[in-house]
């Protein structure tokens, strides 16, 4: 496997919608640093088993599941499935979402509760399930200083507000908040929780907004640092929240945004 300064060796991973874009970069991060991955994938089992073969080729270990998450019986039966086959689970990372966008006066109530089902409402189950898995695990400071590990992924747009995308910026605000109240509650318990906020990052899903020259520049300019994050980027930033470099770090996000947050139309003095 590829040398990391982080490791993660002998942990278990779960990574939700990890068959492309950033979930598949974490989940081959994760491995590259030791852990054991669970591929989880709602749709293009051909994308995931990639992944996994993927980890396989470099010597790590890895398997694919598929899962709807915003349906509670089938991330039960995922848990269920990866705790079964590594014996255990130190990291959940959620990141399936999805987008339906539209402005609100025509935004249906059918893309409005899509979004929020998978993109906050998903989460909450992995969360749930997640806690009840680490909350029964004994600490073993050789493999963690943690009982459990879970990251989410939200977005810049937790904080930024986004015109035309209501629902998925009130999904991801709900990350916001659903990540430091469910800290709040189990750190006690030796649980770390804590998200992700990635901002312009290449992915297939949004390559409208930057494979073309002219996209690409107006998307740099809403980027201080003038570049469009890869996802790697998001990769490396969730696999040192997993490993015990970051123990100390409880309920915050970690923006991974090329300053996009710094509101970069006020550079100039507004």
């Amino acid at each position: 496997m590829g040398e990391s300064n982080t490791t993660l060796k002998g942990q278990a991973a779960l990574v939700t919608g990890s068959s492309s874009g950033i979930g598949a970069a974490i989940a081959r991060k994760l491995a590259q640093c030791g852990a054991s991955v669970c591929v989880n994938f709602y749709s293009g089992p051909d994308r995931a088993n990639d992944v996994v073969r993927s980890i396989v080729a470099e010597g790590g270990q890895a398997f694919a599941v598929r899962a709807n998450v915003a349906d509670e019986s089938e991330v039960r039966q995922l848990f269920e499935q990866c705790a079964a086959r590594f014996g255990r689970l130190d990291i959940v990372v959620a990141n399936a979402g999805i987008q339906r966008d539209a402005a609100l006066a025509d935004m249906t109530l059918d893309q409005w509760r899509t979004v929020i089902d998978v993109n906050l409402t998903g989460y909450f189950l992995a969360a749930r399930e997640a806690v009840r898995y680490f909350s029964r695990q004994r600490v073993d400071p050789s493999v963690s200083r943690a009982a459990g590990k879970l990251i989410f992924i939200s977005s810049v747009h937790e904080l930024i507000p986004w015109a035309g995308h209501a629902n998925y910026a009130a999904s991801k605000g709900g990350i916001m908040q659903l990540t430091k109240s469910i800290a709040q509650e189990v750190a006690p318990q030796r649980i770390r929780v804590n998200a992700i906020a990635p901002g312009a990052i290449k992915t297939h899903i949004n390559r409208s907004a930057w494979e073309q020259q002219d996209a690409a520049d107006r998307l740099l300019q809403l980027i201080p640092y003038n570049r469009i994050g890869e996802p790697d980027d998001v990769a490396e930033a969730a696999a040192w929240l997993a490993s015990d470099a970051a123990d100390y770090v409880v309920g915050t996000t970690l923006f991974v945004d090329g300053g996009m947050a710094l509101y970069p139309g006020f550079a100039t003095g507004g």
